[in-house]
């Protein structure tokens, strides 16, 4: 195992900046996750990790070593890549021994690390079949273990469960994250799929335009979003954003949207007025019907939009004003589309942030 530093790694494709001067370190025996949309820089910098593309300025660092210049042989790295790129014409036992064969290992070491490999990714009864005889899992799985026999310092997976169906991902997913438990390899994962990365990260590094946004453990990635981008970006469905505004009353600082002031004491100390309100659809209690004596005190009356039943919840769209929003209710919440309701939000759960630039507002 080995550490990984990166920095201010910069990377350009004629005049488009693809990777803007990205620092990183990522610990040692760590499960990193670069998460972002297509186009955001995180495959190629990855690549520029690996050495697959020379990076127009900065340090790579693995393992205290200084493998900038190095070619990827030379880094001690091992890489899965979207496409299984298993050889048609091998069997499973010649695929994953591929690599050591290269590096004139003894048969006997080879047979011993082939088993082991397959051991860990639980293909042992497969290593007589030929690709063409296995399901995308399977396969996957292969490329897996052809990369870990190589005892590499330090694992990178680009997106290697894109080209699998939701059951075969979900699968997957699990096996992957048995496997670093049980080989510990420091591993950098790419992805756009954002359950992938808080389900298998230590950390979750989210990149947009070639810049790391936020940096963080999946939990406070979900709960404490940055900015706007990374709370529209993670989440399904994701944060809703409601204009607001603080208001002072009494002395006291209060938050107001829709027309309704909420009861919240997180407002930032320094002057602001106009706010964005986030809030996740999990986060808003929603009833059915008015209080007698008018609308219940810090509710926000909404028009239910659309009704759709996802399994154990339904997931409703609402109107709040000009606004949109998506909320989440057990599935035998009874209710229509065209019906009025009344949100609640958990005054714990919202986050502010600036309307201008769409950072995270310190409270």
């Amino acid at each position: 195992m080995a550490d990984i530093q990166l920095e201010r790694v910069r990377k350009m494709f004629g005049k488009v900046l693809a990777v803007a001067d990205v620092s990183l370190h990522i610990k040692e025996g760590e499960f990193m996750v670069l998460l972002g949309p297509s186009g955001c820089g995180k495959t190629t910098l990855l690549r520029c990790l690996a050495g697959l593309e020379r990076v127009d300025g900065g340090q790579v660092i693995i393992g205290g070593d200084d493998v900038t210049d190095h070619p990827p042989g030379k880094r001690g790295i091992g890489m899965v890549f979207q496409s299984y790129a298993v050889f048609p014409h091998m069997t499973v036992f010649d695929n994953i021994g591929f690599g050591l064969q290269m590096q004139r290992v003894s048969s006997a070491e080879i047979q011993r690390r082939v088993g082991e490999g397959a051991e860990l990714l639980q293909i042992q009864q497969l290593l007589a079949r030929y690709p063409a005889q296995l399901s995308g899992g399977q396969r996957q799985r292969v490329a897996v273990a052809r990369a870990i026999v190589m005892r590499p310092r330090v694992l990178l997976m680009d997106e290697p469960l894109s080209n699998l169906d939701a059951l075969l991902r979900l699968q997957m997913r699990g096996e992957l994250k048995r496997l670093h438990h049980e080989v510990r390899s420091t591993t950098v994962y790419v992805t756009h799929d954002q359950v992938e990365a808080l389900s298998l990260g230590d950390r979750i590094a989210v990149m947009k335009d070639g810049t790391i946004v936020q940096l963080d453990i999946p939990d406070r990635v979900y709960d404490l979003p940055a900015t706007r981008f990374v709370g529209s970006f993670i989440g399904s469905p994701p944060m809703n954003f409601l204009e607001g505004t603080i208001r002072s009353s009494n002395g006291a600082r209060m938050l107001e949207t829709a027309g309704v002031r909420l009861e919240f004491h997180g407002v930032p100390a320094r002057g602001r007025d106009a706010v964005l309100i986030g809030i996740r659809p999990e986060h808003i209690a929603v009833e059915r019907a008015a209080v007698a004596g008018g609308i219940p005190a810090g509710a926000i009356p909404a028009a239910v939009v659309v009704v759709e039943p996802i399994g154990p919840q339904k997931l409703l769209t609402v109107q709040v004003g000009l606004s949109t929003l998506k909320v989440t209710t057990p599935v035998d919440f009874a209710v229509d589309q065209g019906q009025r309701v009344w949100l609640r939000f958990d005054p714990s759960r919202i986050r502010l942030m600036d309307p201008q630039t769409g950072d995270a507002i310190a409270s």
